[in-house]
């Protein structure tokens, strides 16, 4: 079975995560989007939340499943047998710092790969900080997250609606 790993934090989790998620489950028998702990980026959401999130937009592919990790990813993924990491990249300026972990894996465990994919064009802008940013001062997100998303982050932050 040809497993991969999605790590991220997806605080919260955009419409850009998912389509990454629908093209790899086409290409890998089973996709597991791990949700970081990331305590260091001072998320908005807990980490059950964000999992909680993630389930829900994954709810209808059968051969994807959320799941939380702290600690190294390599070792994550070699628990759970997989064989590929996989990154998205939206820019040029995404690539060095997951060129940068995508070798430092390597060295770390050199049985799995790194595998790059880029969003739809129409989500190359779209990052979770940017959505945060757009909800907190009230602006409009649906196009950008799933409507559940939409919902906890509007509850999240006491805004009646974004």
């Amino acid at each position: 079975m040809r497993t991969a790993i999605y790590p991220g934090s997806f605080d919260p989790f955009t419409n850009g995560h998912l389509d990454v998620v629908q093209r790899a489950s086409r290409l890998f028998d089973r996709v597991i989007v791990a949700v970081a702990k990331s305590d260091g980026k001072h998320p908005l959401f807990l980490l059950e939340e964000r999992k909680a999130l993630v389930e829900q937009s994954i709810r209808d592919m059968p051969n994807v499943e959320a799941d939380t990790f702290d600690g190294l990813l390599v070792n994550y993924a070699q628990k759970h047998s997989a064989q590929a990491v996989l990154r998205g990249l939206r820019a040029v300026s995404d690539f060095e710092f997951e060129f940068q972990m995508a070798l430092m894996n390597r060295k770390l465990n050199d049985s799995f790969e790194t595998i790059f994919m880029m969003p739809k064009d129409t989500y190359t802008f779209l990052s979770s900080r940017i959505v945060k940013e757009i909800a907190r001062l009230g602006g409009d997100v649906n196009q950008f997250v799933p409507d559940h998303v939409q919902a906890a982050l509007a509850t999240k932050l006491g805004l009646k609606k974004i």
